[in-house]
């Protein structure tokens, strides 16, 4: 990961992530934080995506919202139909609110992401495919290995970035399994959220 933020720091790349808006998403989330969809996910998820879209060509921008919000508007852990949905309502209002500046087209991605990122889709925009795969590679952190052949773009089917991405996401298995990450609801996590994760594996 190092090296990829160091290619987006020489393209002049301005992430949309900053701790007004982690700070606002913590806020009004309604499940653990550090939970199976909370902020480590989604700083896995935008490590994958950034990782994916630069080698795609994807809009960076959609893909780093994407990792912060399609799980933010969870009401549970499990099965919680048109979570993503209203994942999508809420971007809009938080673009609306100054959050982050996005043009049309590109929000038109945010939303069809976050929407669709629990159907099971493989077609689309590549900005979309990302989103969608950076998701499911972290498929680990609840004890499952990523399907290449539910993967929809050719870097995420790598079986050996396959195989670090599960072992990543085993990590934070394990430690819920154990109850070792709950001991940590209140700390501060915006600079690990802010940072993608962790960096490197």
């Amino acid at each position: 990961m190092r090296g990829c933020q160091m290619h987006l720091a020489e393209s002049q790349y301005r992430s949309p992530i900053d701790r007004p808006l982690i700070r606002e998403i913590r806020d009004q989330f309604r499940i653990k934080w550090r939970g199976h969809h909370g902020a480590p996910h989604w700083a896995r998820v935008r490590h994958h995506g950034l990782y994916l879209g630069q080698q795609l060509g994807a809009d960076l921008q959609v893909v780093e919202l994407f990792a912060f919000l399609h799980d933010s508007q969870r009401e549970n852990e499990y099965t919680d139909h048109g979570h993503g949905t209203r994942a999508s309502v809420y971007a809009a209002t938080l673009r609306d609110r100054g959050f982050f500046v996005m043009k049309d087209a590109a929000f038109e991605l945010l939303v069809t992401a976050c929407n669709g990122h629990s159907d099971g889709g493989m077609d689309g925009d590549v900005t979309v495919r990302v989103c969608w795969d950076a998701d499911r590679l972290d498929l680990g952190r609840v004890g499952i290995k990523p399907d290449p052949h539910r993967l929809c773009t050719p870097p995420a089917r790598d079986l050996a970035y396959i195989d670090k991405a599960w072992k990543w996401g085993l990590e934070q298995y394990h430690g819920l399994r154990a109850g070792k990450l709950d001991r940590h609801q209140d700390r501060d996590d915006g600079e690990i959220v802010q940072q993608g994760g962790r960096y490197g594996w």
